[in-house]
């Protein structure tokens, strides 16, 4: 069959058509980015991670999209994790190290860029809607860093007092814990709805499943697995919600959608196996779920073992959306070829692990090795003497492909792989501020007999 011009450009004009992804790049239209983040949402906490929670919204996003395995925090608690997804560096870089109280004067210094704000360069409109956890400050609030508007709780629902603010302004206080979830919901659909014409950058840090819990009437008491199962099946609704408006209006084909959560579950939830929680630098308190759909462009289906960090959000964004750079040195990679199945695996330097100042692991690799602990467990009482980092006497290297749970010491029979992450260590460390230095060098300073370390001993070998 031969075709006259005519009749090509009818067929070439119906194929873009109908397949919206080629046809928003072809008239030049930016994706959109979704970014929703739970706070203390476990590794083992979504069915399709093995839960026995009922999540369907997110199982699909997991069917349609890629899931990781290897998606790593960048800190075991709230406040960092959230400083490394807005900026790509390391939260030590940024000058949040810990979590932020109310009593906090300090938040997001002006000196660091975010999401919001490369993508304001293309005329993207922001929101973010929950917890913001970066500074209650009205320097520090998202409108002050690249968000056109703010919807949420300033920080953790279990500090006081506890302002539900729109913008700057204080709605209620305190905020009503079980409208939450579903107000944060309508927001975020309002918004997709007000910014469908526009490209779009949608920031959700849900307050759930940080204590203490509460779920709306329609959610509270149906799961079988108690409060915790009701507001994670309250958040996969809301998750669902998003999904069915970027439906509805045509938008699925043209936007990230990207699910995690900021750090390891605290009192409840799973580690899926891990070892560890939330204030722990062991897997289970670092590692999280981490979920990206864009039809047409993200492999259905796909499973990514492949490393990958919270830091990594902003220059993958930066990248897809077409935004320079911050001039800030990122410590991110554009994770994109891992999201997309171009790649498996991607070069990348070693990934430290951070508690408060406090270097304790890095991870290159398969490899995690751990040269320094605290001297007591994260929320139990202090020693005598206090809280303190010291080395171990020993470090111990663990091979996580074959030893998630962190169980088997293999670092007698590597040798080399320790003396090579350790140069890694020394060789980044220098790069970072003075305070990380100089604890650094305290730490390494001091003597494993200065105090007991508060892991569980092991037994002695008979």
């Amino acid at each position: 069959m031969t075709l006259n011009r005519r009749d090509f450009l009818k067929l070439g004009a119906a194929a873009a058509c109908a397949h919206p992804v080629l046809n928003a790049m072809a008239a030049g239209q930016p994706p959109n980015v979704v970014m929703i983040l739970c706070d203390d949402l476990g590794y083992g906490d979504l069915g399709c991670y093995g839960s026995k929670i009922r999540t369907p919204n997110l199982d699909r996003l997991a069917a349609e999209g890629a899931r990781f395995t290897h998606f790593l925090s960048a800190n075991p608690v709230c406040s960092p994790s959230r400083a490394a997804l807005m900026t790509g560096r390391y939260p030590t870089r940024v000058g949040i190290p810990r979590v932020l109280f109310p009593k906090d004067t300090t938040g997001i210094p002006d000196s660091e860029t975010t999401i919001a704000q490369v993508l304001k360069a293309k005329s993207y409109k922001t929101m973010a809607v929950g917890k913001w956890h970066l500074g209650h400050l009205p320097q520090f609030l998202p409108t002050a860093h690249g968000f056109d508007e703010y919807f949420g709780i300033p920080y953790s629902n279990d500090m006081s007092p506890r302002p539900l603010m729109h913008n700057t302004e204080t709605l209620e206080e305190p905020a009503k814990l079980e409208t939450l979830t579903p107000r944060y919901t309508e927001q975020a659909v309002r918004f997709i709805e007000k910014s469908k014409d526009s490209p779009f950058f949608l920031y959700m840090p849900h307050t759930y499943p940080h204590i203490p819990l509460a779920a709306s009437e329609r959610f509270r008491g149906k799961s079988p697995l108690g409060l915790y199962g009701d507001v994670v099946e309250e958040v996969d609704w809301s998750v669902g919600q998003v999904l069915e408006t970027l439906k509805k209006h045509g938008l699925e084909s043209n936007t990230l959608v990207m699910f995690s959560s900021d750090n390891g579950p605290w009192f409840q939830g799973s580690p899926g196996g891990l070892r560890g929680r939330k204030g722990m630098t062991y897997e289970g308190g670092v590692r999280e779920p981490f979920l990206a759909r864009f039809p047409g462009r993200i492999p259905r289906g796909r499973v990514c073992h492949g490393l990958a960090s919270m830091m990594d959000i902003m220059p993958t964004v930066a990248k897809l959306c077409g935004v320079p750079l911050p001039k800030n040195p990122l410590d991110g990679i554009d994770i994109w070829p891992l999201m997309t199945g171009q790649k498996e695996e991607l070069e990348r330097e070693a990934i430290l692990y951070f508690d408060n100042i406090n270097m304790q692991c890095a991870r290159w690799g398969r490899w995690k090795l751990h040269v320094t602990r605290y001297n007591s467990m994260a929320y139990s009482p202090a020693p005598a003497a206090g809280r303190i980092n010291l080395p171990l006497k020993q470090p111990e290297l663990y091979d996580l492909r074959i030893d998630p749970e962190e169980g088997y010491d293999v670092a007698p029979e590597h040798p080399d792989v320790v003396a090579q992450i350790r140069g890694r260590i020394e060789r980044l460390v220098e790069g970072f501020p003075e305070d990380i230095r100089k604890a650094w060098a305290e730490t390494k300073a001091k003597s494993v007999a200065d105090s007991a370390i508060g892991a569980v001993p092991r037994p002695a070998k008979q």
